[in-house]
């Protein structure tokens, strides 16, 4: 799977792709159906014209959300090369992270698919959902991109809203996670949520109670509900059980907010290393204790918690 940072740098052995349109955050079961329309489209466009047709996502970077209100929250549910590697395993042939600058914030409906869709990247046919919009101000909708492709001969699918009695967002999503529901998340992601970042050097204090733990980077991502966490993480290919605590660790009077796993079954230096760490099941909240031994005893019990939720998945 290719990932390309800019439409100019779009290969001339892709044009001609069917491409899905939308930011694709935590790329969930609603995206997925775009993804299953992609994959349909270019199987009859194939079929129609005898040669292989390029499967590619466009999405956009950073997410419109960020460059609009910069000063927002972190939101985002997934890294770009995390949404990347997903939609690569669901059968994507290139990925196109478009800059989201002030030149395409500014860009007419029409100069989007004159000179973006049609003159540089040169799609066959585009996939979207029923509520993309384009263009400044958000002018351009459904109806407007079937008109608009038409005149280059670039098809159109608009895929209806998924979900059985509740649309599939990415909003809900972050709501749920907020929540600390990260089961009822996972279902609409169709994957387990996960936070991927590199291991820094931290105080050490799972290490004196008999549990080190590695400490996980966070960047610009989602914040979940703080509390302990049933997890796997995925480490140089290789799954490992483990259990996680997200949050300010009360007990030690602490303010910035950590993740801290510990691996089941994993001996050796993860400093520096990459960790993608898969979150199973929300256990419980934060707590503060008195102290280190009633922590320690408390985390001899999450650990075994941890155990039985994951080996029941």
């Amino acid at each position: 799977m290719r990932l390309l940072r800019s439409s100019a740098s779009f290969p001339p052995a892709l044009r001609g792709a069917v491409a899905a349109i939308g930011n694709f955050d935590g790329v969930h079961l609603g995206h997925r159906a775009l993804i299953n329309a992609v994959h349909a489209e270019a199987d009859k466009a194939a079929e129609r014209a005898g040669e292989a047709r390029a499967r590619a996502v466009i999405t956009f970077e950073p997410h419109p959300r960020r460059f609009f209100v910069p000063s927002s929250p972190s939101f985002r549910l997934d890294a770009l090369d995390t949404k990347a590697r997903i939609l690569g395993d669901l059968g994507i042939n290139a990925t196109l992270a478009m800059p989201f600058d002030a030149a395409l914030a500014a860009q007419s409906p029409q100069d989007f698919v004159d000179h973006i869709l049609a003159r540089d990247l040169g799609l066959s046919h585009v996939v979207v959902g029923y509520d993309f919009t384009f263009g400044k101000a958000r002018v351009g909708n459904t109806d407007l991109l079937r008109e608009l492709g038409a005149k280059h001969r670039i098809g159109v699918t608009v895929v209806t809203p998924q979900g059985d009695g509740e649309v599939f967002s990415s909003t809900r999503v972050r709501h749920l996670l907020e929540a600390g529901d990260v089961t009822a998340a996972n279902r609409i992601l169709g994957r387990p949520w996960e936070i991927v970042g590199v291991v820094e050097h931290g105080d050490k204090r799972g290490r004196e109670l008999g549990y080190p733990t590695a400490n996980v980077a966070l960047t610009d991502f989602q914040v979940p509900k703080f509390g302990i966490y049933a997890v796997r993480c995925v480490l140089d290919g290789e799954v490992h059980d483990g259990v996680a605590s997200l949050g300010v660790r009360p007990t030690f009077d602490q303010t910035d907010v950590k993740l801290e796993v510990y691996l089941f079954d994993f001996s050796g230096d993860l400093y520096e290393r990459r960790l993608r760490v898969e979150f199973h099941a929300f256990l419980r909240p934060e707590l503060k204790y008195e102290g280190p031994e009633p922590l320690k005893r408390q985390i001899a019990a999450d650990v075994e918690a941890a155990k039985a939720v994951l080996a029941a998945s």
